[in-house]
């Protein structure tokens, strides 16, 4: 299903939407350009989760931790991930339990690595606020309709 949103908040609203049917052992793998909002989307998700806003870009650090008491995200930034060695020093299979949902971004450079049952979501920048967000994933978000 694919979707436009207007401004920052909107993409939140619609991250937010979605947040709400993640559950623990779900991997988010995104796809879009600098720029394209992959980490408010991210905000969004943690709102949808419980989780608060406090959700800032993993560029540096590579990966930033979210804990709740039931349920956690944990934010990859993967641009600079170039293979499986690269991978592993991320401790990216070390998160993979049912309290956690994975959000990666620049997924595409770990591809092969990704879980078969992926959500993907594909971020597309149309001009400084709007955004077509389209997601790929189970019946759960057969809510959101086409």
């Amino acid at each position: 299903m694919t979707v436009t949103t207007y401004s920052p908040e909107e993409t939140i609203a619609f991250a937010e939407k979605v947040g709400r049917l993640l559950r623990g052992g779900d991997v988010v793998a995104y796809r879009g350009g600098l720029g394209a909002g992959k980490t408010t989307f991210t905000r969004g998700l943690s709102l949808g989760m419980g989780l608060g806003d406090d959700v800032t870009s993993p560029t540096f650090a590579l990966v930033n931790e979210y804990r709740g008491a039931h349920i956690s995200l944990i934010h990859f930034d993967m641009y600079r991930i170039n293979g499986g060695a690269d991978l592993e020093t991320t401790g990216f299979y070390d998160y993979m339990d049912e309290y956690t949902v994975i959000a990666v971004e620049w997924s595409e450079n770990i591809a092969d690595a990704l879980p078969k049952d992926c959500i993907y979501i594909d971020i597309k920048r149309v001009d400084d606020n709007t955004r077509t967000i389209t997601l790929q994933g189970d019946e759960r978000f057969a809510v959101f309709g086409n």
